[in-house]
């Protein structure tokens, strides 16, 4: 068993977000050790990157943060370095198809291997598109995460066919139809795929938490998280904990 699917085997997962750098790295590292501590199953590194497209302003705006305090992708691998001798907690890269082209994507992908992380989640490379990532990510054993968003069934249908380690399910702005139920896209990824399913519509509070994880096997935490370190800077980490064990209790009674 590899250990994003170690992730989920105790009940429902939470799954946190941080971008590193926001802060700091320093900060970054700390914040790794005590989510694991309050009950995160699973971690989401951010390497940031200029144009985010595929997020809000407030993870948008910890982009700026991070990128402005001169962190890189080669200073996040040190820090992953650091936290590897500390934590084994399962870790997923989530960034962008452009960050891993520049650095060399096999460069990228073998040294992330190397350092012990478990998966990249790159959300602007398209199911259509991702096969040239995923194939590298295979041979360094990797998981590539596919996003399913509301879409037709038939494409979800497909994206969860083939999907690893997890399908990470995500909302779409503006989006009004029955398609952006987070039921539906769940139901459909179980009768097709064999990976759990985990949820971001939203969820910033113990109760959707509750909530999400009745649904799925999975619950992500990101923007609010991000706000956190927002408002209190390097102060952050006690706040982030308390917040994790709150939504990790949540999640449980699901």
């Amino acid at each position: 068993m590899n250990k994003i699917e170690a992730a989920f085997q105790n009940g429902k997962a939470f799954i946190t977000f941080i971008t590193c750098g926001d802060p700091s790295l320093d900060v970054t590292e700390e914040l790794v050790l005590a989510m694991e501590q309050a009950g995160a199953d699973l971690i989401e590194l951010g390497i940031p990157f200029s144009d985010p497209t595929a997020e809000g302003p407030v993870i948008q705006a910890a982009n700026v943060r991070a990128l402005s305090g001169g962190v890189t992708t080669d200073k996040i691998f040190a820090m992953v370095e650091r936290i590897r001798r500390k934590s084994q907690v399962p870790m997923v890269f989530m960034t962008y198809a452009n960050v891993v082209f520049s650095y060399g994507t096999e460069r990228f992908v073998k040294r992330a291997a190397e350092l012990g992380m478990d998966g990249i989640v790159l959300p602007d490379v398209p199911y259509e598109e991702k096969e040239e990532f995923a194939s590298v990510c295979r041979k360094y054993g990797l998981a590539l995460i596919s996003l399913a968003a509301p879409a037709s069934h038939q494409r979800i249908t497909k994206i969860a066919a083939s999907a690893e380690g997890f399908l990470y399910c995500v909302s779409s702005p503006g989006a009004t139809d029955a398609r952006t139920d987070p039921g539906e896209i769940v139901k459909l990824a179980h009768r097709n795929g064999s990976v759990p399913c985990a949820v971001c519509f939203d969820i910033s509070t113990p109760e959707q938490a509750k909530k999400m994880a009745g649904i799925a096997d999975g619950v992500i935490a990101d923007s609010a998280i991000v706000k956190l370190c927002a408002k209190y800077g390097t102060d952050c980490v006690p706040y982030v904990a308390e917040y994790v064990k709150e939504m990790k209790a949540a999640v449980r009674e699901a």
